[in-house]
């Protein structure tokens, strides 16, 4: 299991917003465990903090934009993309302006300022979402598309299609987190001409220039049209010949748009405040849509009690029954544990495959076979049993007796042809010999049952 990560040394940027124009000096510090993407405001009186999770969204023209009891940070999404994409999960951010500075219009700078800082594990296992069904998300009116699959790793698919004679349809992939640095971090944002005046007009981009954003030229304006906009911006005036892209520094990749939306898509999705097992797939994604799926998705997870363990039968358990039977005294017909998949210092993850042949369906019920509640507490707590004997040296010579259980749940039946998987976690540190432990028996996407344990490690006679 991989360990949460944070930075190893703070960090400080400083550029002007593209927004407001305003200078701005932002920091990134290390962050506790558990602590997630947290920003400060310094500028203002108690120096209050905003969680950057979906839910905060207020505002997506033309960037991200978070808020909480009146604080607001705007242009987020670029530093969020680049944590997401060094496999941050804690890091505290503080800025002193309503919004990220702007720097060269991607996500360069925080990348090179995040290796150059170091990247440090934690104690911590990492909390993924692990996409287990295909999650969609689509928007008529924009056309607009998302869906999210399951894959082993994070990975992500962008088309993005625009009525431009310069920039028309374009697609870009990353295929493994490793290749953002060089594939996807340095791809600047982007803006039409045609749209700047209307952007000015709404008090935007007043930091924008040609250094920050690639800017396309494909509807023919007059020439003092285009010295009065470089006007407004502070800009030289440019003399444009033919429809193309207006920037001193060239194109580093013929479809660096659509990596730039990728890049975005990863800072939006980076708001469901965990890394993510899953295929994006996103179809013409704007900062909108992509804040309204992750928000989709925060709401699954609000109502997932537990990360339903991934079960794949083709996989060598960590533990085989022979090893169990030498861990555990229990024998036929009370040995409820198959195998073990998963074991760490802190939790352990067992599978009991049921079957109509099970001696208990013999009275519990000849006609509607269903496994007692009972044995299902005595299958997590035999599972239980095999994470702290885990724990010390010799577990052959111990066993574990259940001293307690509390706040026992049962939600759905157990019948045959089920397969049981138990997770059992520690709550607190194993002391003098006693450990506490939530469990959980899951079917399918389904808990069934659920209890607290407290267990006492005995060394035998």
């Amino acid at each position: 299991m991989s360990k949460q990560k944070t930075l190893k040394n703070a960090f400080t940027l400083e550029g002007k917003g593209l927004h407001t124009g305003l200078p701005i000096t932002i920091t990134f510090n290390p962050a506790p465990v558990n602590t997630g993407y947290r920003i400060q405001r310094v500028d203002i009186e108690d120096q209050p903090i905003v969680d950057a999770v979906a839910e905060n969204v207020v505002e997506t023209s033309r960037g991200t934009v978070v808020e909480k009891n009146g604080v607001r940070i705007g242009t987020i999404e670029h530093a969020m993309s680049a944590l997401f994409a060094s496999e941050i999960d804690n890091c505290l951010i503080q800025v002193n302006q309503p919004e990220f500075p702007i720097l060269d219009g991607s996500a360069s700078y925080y990348i090179k300022a995040i290796e150059e800082s170091g990247v440090e594990e934690q104690s911590a296992d990492k909390d993924y979402y692990i996409v287990r069904k295909k999650i969609e998300y689509v928007n008529e009116e924009t056309g607009t598309k998302i869906i999210i699959m399951p894959d082993d790793a994070f990975s992500a698919n962008v088309l993005v299609s625009y009525k431009s004679p310069v920039l028309n349809n374009q697609y870009a992939s990353l295929d493994s987190l490793a290749d953002y640095s060089k594939e996807i971090a340095s791809c600047r944002t982007f803006v039409f001409v045609r749209e700047l005046e209307l952007l000015l007009k709404n008090n935007l981009i007043k930091g924008g220039d040609l250094d920050n954003a690639i800017v396309i030229y494909d509807q023919i304006i007059s020439q003092s049209e285009l010295d009065s906009l470089s006007d407004v911006l502070g800009q030289e005036h440019v003399h444009v010949d033919s429809m193309g892209y207006l920037n001193k520094r060239p194109l580093q990749f013929e479809n660096e748009p659509a990596r730039h939306k990728l890049l975005d898509i990863m800072g939006d999705l980076a708001l469901i405040g965990k890394p993510i097992k899953g295929r994006v797939i996103a179809t013409c994604p704007g900062h909108k849509a992509n804040t309204e799926f992750a928000k989709k998705i925060r709401k699954k997870l609000r109502h997932q009690e537990v990360a339903i363990p991934i079960y794949d039968p083709c996989k060598p358990p960590v533990m085989d029954v022979n090893r169990i039977k030498e861990l555990l005294p229990h024998r036929w017909p009370f040995l409820l544990v198959d195998k073990v998949i998963e074991i760490t210092d802190k939790y352990v993850v067992g599978i009991k495959n049921m079957t109509v042949n099970e001696t208990l369906f013999c009275g519990h019920f000849p006609q509607e076979p269903v496994m007692p509640g009972v044995l299902q507490l005595e299958a997590m707590a035999q599972t239980g049993g095999l994470l702290v004997l885990s724990t010390v040296e010799d577990p052959e010579r111990y066993s574990t007796y259940f001293m307690k259980i509390d706040n026992v749940k049962f939600r759905h039946k157990v019948v045959p042809g089920d397969t049981l998987i138990f997770r059992l976690e520690l709550m607190s540190e194993i002391r003098r010999g006693c450990a506490n432990m939530k469990g959980y028996a899951i079917v399918g996407d389904k808990v069934v049952s659920e209890a607290e344990f407290m267990a006492q490690i005995v060394k035998n006679k």
